[in-house]
């Protein structure tokens, strides 16, 4: 869990929401989240956000080959599976 930032996660749960430090380890991380209001549920997505997202992930038509998309599967239907699918280098998935 790299991601978390564990020194302010501890620090609201001990001091602002005054919780004894046995009873904050015992907690979940989404029961903290409950806690503190995170649970709340995201906002509607909105007409502009969805035009920034199209903006920034725009439709590409999918190439055929063979009947199948040649981005996600060869000529036998699987990743790396020979002419036309993708190889993984243990870094990147490449063509």
């Amino acid at each position: 869990m790299s991601g978390m930032d564990w020194p302010g996660l501890i620090r609201v749960g001990l001091f602002h929401l005054g919780l004894p430090p046995e009873q904050f380890w015992r907690l979940t991380p989404v029961e903290l989240r409950i806690m503190l209001g995170a649970e709340a549920g995201s906002p509607p997505l909105t007409r502009a956000r969805l035009a920034e997202l199209a903006a920034a992930f725009p439709d590409t038509a999918k190439e055929r080959f063979d009947g199948a998309d040649r981005r996600t599967a060869g000529a036998g239907g699987g990743l790396g599976s020979g002419a036309g699918g993708l190889v993984n280098d243990g870094r990147h998935l490449r063509e």
